[in-house]
């Protein structure tokens, strides 16, 4: 099997990396901390003191029992699929289809989904297809805001590096000398630092380097070629050996890409929420990440959308640090959104043979079950890790004081919904708190414990009436 493999992968380790290059930062490609990479480092360095309590070392060991139980199938998650196909699932998840979200696509579901796909779609592992220039754009600048950041982190919490060489800035240098974290958290404390037989040279050795067993996944992969976990984690379709573990960059790259969707087709909001749970939680079935490493990439995608939905001048109107060449300028995300949703409505209509609205409900996928996505994504929310930090879990936290951009995740989704009435239900549907990141020092603690799938449940009752007489309007004017 293993010899078929590497003879079927023909697009060279190179090509492949600079392919998925959202997801990676290669050693070599070495740029400053632009200032949301800043915000993002600061928002994630909490996992770097957790050695320092009993309560953190709890977590830790938590995360690395978790992790393996998963992945193994020894622990069993309320999957959206039997476990045997969630594993083939993840093999497929493994592709980054960062041109045109083609595969999350899914959480369209079977009719909207299928008429997406018919107008973006992937030719090969290099060429795609593209629904529209408006809907290309918004992709792109997102993916390039929160991969950005992302590849930050990873060899920052990795070895203090930009790129597993040159060292940070002396102002993120800082931001953990200040905390007292340490870099390669996960290699020291699951018994590979960096530097040991077997580990990543660059710090934070993976799942499938530290953990004693990983079950094998063999299969078809994206392209319907036959591959398996191991040649997607060490090689040669995906080396991720020297790759530091912490954050995600597979999982913010599922979550911008499933809330971006969620937010241009809110008739789908919480299906699509659940296909960002599920591709980041496929990231651990592939022994790829670690559980903390999906909470973190969730957490800095959410964050990152929310900062852009705001229109905060920080984040947009970039064009340089961490951004690809030739990456379109968005100035005001929220029209980006307005836009691309126009230019959808036509092909998308065309192709499924009715409105938006009522293709969204035409759905027999594995995402067409209220109840077991509900109880997924509550799976995910914490992955059952322990409380580090007491004094963020006894209650609830006001995400209007503390986050209140954070309303835009659901007002641009539901525009008939205030501001604070989005963020009221933010807090009402948090997930528990006292996690790793919830440390009560940062935004990002308040983001880790937003449950979108409930928010956007909440969310659209509330704004129902007001969609439906917006319907019944459109429909009179369509019969005058």
């Amino acid at each position: 099997m293993r010899f078929t493999v590497l003879r079927a992968l023909r697009l060279s380790r190179v090509a492949w990396l600079i392919a998925i290059s959202g997801a990676l930062l290669l050693p070599g490609a070495a740029r400053a901390q632009s200032a949301t990479d800043l915000v993002a480092l600061k928002g994630l360095a909490p996992v770097s003191v957790l050695a320092n309590t009993p309560a953190g070392r709890a977590a830790l060991a938590a995360n690395y029992t978790v992790t393996g139980g998963i992945q193994t199938g020894e622990i069993r998650q309320s999957t959206l699929l039997p476990f045997a196909q969630q594993q083939q699932q993840a093999l497929r998840d493994a592709f980054i289809a960062s041109d045109n979200l083609a595969d999350l696509a899914e959480g369209l579901g079977t009719t909207l989904g299928a008429a997406y796909l018919a107008r973006a779609h992937y030719l090969d592992r290099e060429h795609s297809t593209k629904l529209s220039k408006e809907m290309s754009d918004l992709i792109a600048y997102a993916n390039a805001t929160t991969g950005a950041n992302s590849n930050s982190g990873k060899y920052f919490f990795g070895n203090r590096t930009t790129n597993g060489k040159t060292p940070v800035s002396t102002e993120a240098d800082a931001i953990l000398t200040d905390i007292g974290g340490q870099a390669d958290i996960f290699g020291l404390s699951y018994g590979l630092p960096k530097g040991a037989a077997g580990a990543d040279e660059n710090g934070n050795s993976r799942p499938f380097q530290t953990e004693p067993s990983v079950s094998r996944i063999s299969g078809l992969d994206y392209f319907n070629t036959p591959a398996d976990n191991v040649v997607y984690n060490r090689g040669p379709a995906m080396n991720l050996i020297n790759s530091p573990s912490y954050p995600s960059g597979h999982t913010t790259y599922g979550y911008m890409g499933s809330l971006v969707l969620a937010v241009v087709f809110p008739e789908r909001y919480q299906q699509l929420i659940t296909r960002g749970a599920e591709y980041g939680n496929d990231r651990i079935l592939m022994g790829a990440h670690y559980a903390m490493d999906v909470i973190a990439g969730r957490t800095l995608a959410m964050y990152d959308l929310a900062h852009l939905l705001a229109n905060d001048s920080t984040y947009v109107g970039r064009s340089s640090t961490g951004f690809p060449a030739g990456a379109p300028v968005i100035k005001d995300f929220q029209a980006a959104i307005k836009a691309a949703r126009a230019s959808a409505v036509a092909p998308l209509e065309a192709a499924c043979g009715n409105t938006i609205e009522v293709c969204a409900q035409q759905d027999i996928g594995r995402l067409s079950n209220p109840a077991a996505d509900e109880a997924f994504c509550a799976v995910t929310q914490t992955y059952n890790l322990p409380v580090v930090n007491a004094k963020t879990a006894g209650g609830v936290e006001d995400v209007g004081k503390l986050a209140p951009e954070a309303g835009y995740l659901l007002t641009v989704a539901f525009p008939s919904l205030s501001l604070e009435q989005a963020d009221r239900i933010l807090t009402e549907t948090e997930s528990p708190g006292g996690g790793f990141l919830d440390d009560g020092k940062s935004p990002f603690g308040i983001y880790s414990r937003l449950n979108l799938y409930e928010a956007g449940k909440a969310a659209a009752l509330a704004s129902a009436p007001r969609r439906e007489d917006s319907s019944a309007q459109r429909s009179s004017a369509k019969q005058n």
